[in-house]
């Protein structure tokens, strides 16, 4: 836990899952400077978050809940959108921590419909370019001439292309000075300015040395990692991609666009797959891809989640896992660990989990400390697919 403190009050924070071992912040310099701003305390004056009524005031991309935490107490029914379920759900904790009753704020998904109208506009900017242009375009309607717009993030997520994007489709922008390496955007909404439905989602067919994933159509929301070609460690583990026992129950852990689920699917229509991943616009990816190539009947389910936690004890014959190592800008093993844990408490006796990940990370080391094995299935001079038993058979 660690205390974000503000003119407002000192705020007690956690990122979600609660872990012990994991250091990470649950709030950036960027938060603290968008706070600092809207209370009055960089040169200009303190922004009216009063709005024309509830959810007239609307963050988008609070990472861990810092920024609606602190607005709860100074807007009426301030909105989050997040493409993270893991962000709302330590918001929801942090909110309660702060003493806020769960009306304090309105939580929404950036698969729900925004606000129609919009009074102050605050995004934290994220990583993905597309999932911030998406999110514009969902919410340049709802903006009117008298819409106060600021971003934030840290200096090297704000570039010329970010800049570019609030220009085209919010109206004239400009930044502020950076302060402890975090920087603002102001956006100045422009009436005139039609910026268009938002592009998003995509689409493309894998090549014929796909694998397992050959001609199937992928589908993208914005956001998800790839957005416009299949990237390399999932192309590989496709090559080599198990095939399920008839009736089995895979789960696509972390499924991204769903891609191994689905080809999972195709090549076992009786098998049952579940999609699970933390963002939202993911698990619409995964929903979208496997409806466009599955057969009739298949038996799907989609799960916006953490981990594994949803998935009850001893159900799971399979696990198909493409762990990410990174939370936002920072390198961490966590998440991997966290999955890895849960795919083995989900694993019945006897069931496998594979993962595919970058030579350098390890993570058959974890696996041989959980599963008490880890075989390499295939490997090549950048990844190594590995294949982990749950005893007990």
């Amino acid at each position: 836990m660690n205390r974000l403190s503000t003119s407002w009050g000192a705020y007690d924070l956690t990122r979600f899952p609660e872990d012990p071992r994991d250091q990470l912040r649950a709030w950036s310099a960027a938060d603290a400077y968008l706070l600092r701003h809207l209370a009055g305390e960089e040169g200009a004056a303190a922004v009216d978050l009063s709005g024309s009524g509830p959810g007239s005031v609307v963050v988008v991309g609070d990472r861990w809940g810092a920024l609606t935490t602190a607005l709860a107490g100074h807007a009426r029914e301030p909105v989050q959108i997040t493409d993270s379920f893991l962000a709302q759900q330590a918001t929801r904790a942090n909110l309660a921590r702060a003493g806020h009753a769960p009306a304090a704020a309105r939580l929404l998904t950036t698969r729900d419909a925004p606000p129609a109208r919009v009074d102050v506009l605050l995004v934290r900017v994220p990583k993905s370019l597309a999932l911030l242009e998406d999110q514009l375009h969902r919410l340049a309607p709802a903006v009117h001439e008298g819409t106060v717009v600021v971003g934030t993030g840290m200096v090297t997520e704000i570039h010329t292309s970010t800049l570019d994007l609030f220009e085209r489709i919010i109206g004239p922008t400009r930044t502020s000075l950076a302060r402890q390496k975090a920087r603002l955007i102001f956006s100045t909404p422009d009436p005139a300015r039609a910026a268009g439905p938002s592009p998003w989602p995509g689409r493309y067919v894998l090549a014929a040395d796909s694998g397992a994933g050959a001609g199937l159509t992928v589908v993208n929301h914005a956001g998800v990692f790839c957005a416009d070609r299949l990237d390399i460690g999932t192309r590989f583990f496709l090559k080599h991609l198990p095939r399920a026992r008839g009736g089995a129950h895979v789960v696509d852990l972390g499924c991204g666009n769903g891609v191994l689920g689905t080809a999972a699917s195709v090549a076992d229509p009786d098998a049952t797959v579940t999609f699970i991943d933390e963002s939202f616009q993911a698990v619409a990816s995964a929903e979208a891809t496997f409806g466009a190539n599955a057969a009739e009947g298949a038996k799907a389910h989609f799960v916006a989640g953490d981990a594994l936690a949803a998935v009850p004890e001893g159900t799971v014959d399979l696990v198909l896992n493409n762990p990410p190592f990174h939370s936002h800008q920072a390198t961490t093993g966590a998440t991997a660990r966290h999955m890895f844990t849960g795919a083995r408490a989900a694993l019945r006796p006897g069931g496998e989990l594979w993962v595919i990940g970058n030579r350098h990370l390890g993570y058959h080391v974890k696996l041989r400390k959980l599963f008490g094995n880890a075989e390499v299935v295939a490997s090549d001079p950048k990844f190594v697919l590995l294949r982990a038993v749950k005893g007990g058979a």
